[in-house]
């Protein structure tokens, strides 16, 4: 008589999309909190939407592909991209370290092309006229004004403490993409707005936690970690998202532009481009020269040389 044939149970069958996702998030890849705060904002929505007790192996990957549409399907594609790229990564390190059956970034969700927008730059006018609108709330006006100013990039900012602010000397230190720490710096617009965004209603001042916070305090179910909650209001940090949503509903542009703004303006100005490097961080001149583009203004001033010599009688 043979023997009943023997089933092998899969490891880490039963691991849940949540489990999951808190299993890759505390890696070392996700170490810089930058990266954390965007991987972890890609992975929970998705999740979310499929079901956070779900079982990693019973999801599909035409589900990976309806939530990543359902989410992001109609964003522009450097969003689409940023996204895609958090759950292709999460995915790969479940099947290929820690051998668990997972689904994948089906196919047909595939990278989309980013177009390069010669015109992403936009006029120091109307920037000026942005921040100096009455209708904006102090904490927009407070974010944009800074981004601006420093050339930071947003997640840059966004990541900030209260105990990280050099206000005297108008700095703070970043955590840039390669994990080095680097200062930025800011100007008197930015100077004059950061003491009233730390008043607190009672006439006190915000002395540690997140700089820039959400409108409400987070539910009980969507919690962020300790570091991510002010200790004097208990309102959550300032996501990214939401950050993007707002520029784009008061002005109708994306958050990068205002680094690539301060940027070509500099240029623009005449500063050489080893100083621009310096302000935006940027190690590749040849990187720095996709930002480094001069504007219209530019453009327009340099062809005065082409006109006819005037005559002087």
């Amino acid at each position: 008589m043979n023997a009943a044939p023997k089933i092998a149970t899969l490891r880490g069958a039963g691991v849940s999309l949540a489990a999951a996702a808190d299993a890759f998030l505390a890696t070392a890849r996700t170490a810089n909190p930058n990266t954390h705060r965007a991987y972890a904002s890609a992975i929970d929505r998705t999740i979310a939407a499929l079901g956070r007790d779900r079982p990693l192996a019973e999801v599909t990957d035409a589900e990976i592909g309806a939530a990543l549409a359902e989410l992001w399907g109609g964003r522009a594609p450097a969003t689409w991209n940023r996204n895609r790229a958090a759950l292709t990564s999460w995915l790969t390190w479940c099947q290929t370290k820690k051998h668990w059956p997972a689904p994948s970034v089906p196919a047909e969700a595939e990278r989309r092309k980013e177009n390069a927008d010669e015109t992403r730059a936009v006029a120091k006018t109307t920037i000026d006229r942005l921040l100096s609108r009455r209708d904006i709330p102090l904490r927009e006006r407070t974010l944009w004004r800074m981004l601006y100013e420093t050339a930071a990039r947003a997640a840059e900012i966004l990541a900030l403490n209260v105990e990280d602010l050099d206000l005297e000397h108008r700095r703070a230190p970043v955590t840039s993409k390669g994990g080095n720490v680097e200062w930025v710096y800011w100007e008197s617009g930015t100077a004059h707005l950061l003491p009233r965004l730390l008043r607190l209603p009672d006439g006190g001042t915000r002395a540690r936690g997140p700089l820039f916070l959400s409108e409400r305090r987070p539910v009980p179910t969507r919690r962020p970690p300790a570091a991510d909650i002010c200790p004097h209001t208990g309102r959550a940090r300032l996501g990214y998202d939401r950050a993007r949503v707002l520029l784009d509903k008061h002005a109708g542009l994306d958050l990068h532009q205002l680094r690539h703004s301060a940027a070509t303006h500099l240029g623009d100005a005449e500063v050489p481009l080893q100083l621009i490097m310096g302000k935006t961080r940027h190690k590749n001149p040849r990187t720095a020269m996709r930002y480094v583009k001069p504007g219209a203004e530019a453009i327009a001033k340099v062809t005065e040389h082409l006109a006819p010599r005037r005559r002087t009688h």
